[in-house]
């Protein structure tokens, strides 16, 4: 059966308040924008997620909000994870193997650097030396359930961020 993760990292966040905590940080003008935008992107490619996993973070939220906007997605196929605010990879590992098997399509929305390093660790034909914001890196996977995760060969075949470039149409 295949499988599809998608992780994202956050759109840009504000700084401008340097007195906010980190995990308060909202999204700044471009984040706001970049976030609809690769969600418009992904709707185009008809990647739709049965669910989506999000850091718990202001920036992740809003995030997750603008993606599930742009692709139909309800609130009730959301799911908040504190352990996702700047994690490690193997925090993304345990939330893959915990999916339900009924879920096909999954995106992650998440912080550097976890999210990079994890993204690096799935295929020896993918490397990024860093998810920009609002990147977003897709996998394929054949298995019949998510706790083989890391047994089954794993295939990027998306890598995409708001300033690469798209032909126009």
């Amino acid at each position: 059966m295949k499988r599809t993760l998608i992780l994202i990292r956050h759109a840009k966040s504000s700084w401008n308040n340097p007195l906010q905590s980190d995990f308060e940080r909202p999204l700044n003008d471009r984040g706001n924008k970049d976030a609809p935008e690769m969600g418009a992107r992904l709707r185009k490619a008809n990647i739709i997620p049965d669910i989506i996993i999000s850091s718990a973070a202001v920036r992740t939220r809003q995030t997750t909000a603008h993606l599930a906007a742009a692709l139909g997605v309800r609130e009730h196929n959301i799911q908040w994870e504190e352990k996702l605010y700047h994690c490690v990879p193997a925090v993304l590992e345990e939330v893959i193997y915990a999916l339900p098997q009924e879920v096909h399509t999954v995106f992650i929305v998440a912080h550097n650097p976890g999210i990079t390093e994890f993204a690096n660790q799935l295929s020896p034909d993918f490397y990024t030396g860093n998810m920009p914001t609002c990147s977003i890196v897709g996998v394929h996977l054949s298995s019949d359930n998510w706790f083989d995760f890391d047994k089954v060969k794993k295939e990027v075949f998306l890598y995409d961020y708001p300033k690469n470039e798209h032909e126009s149409e």
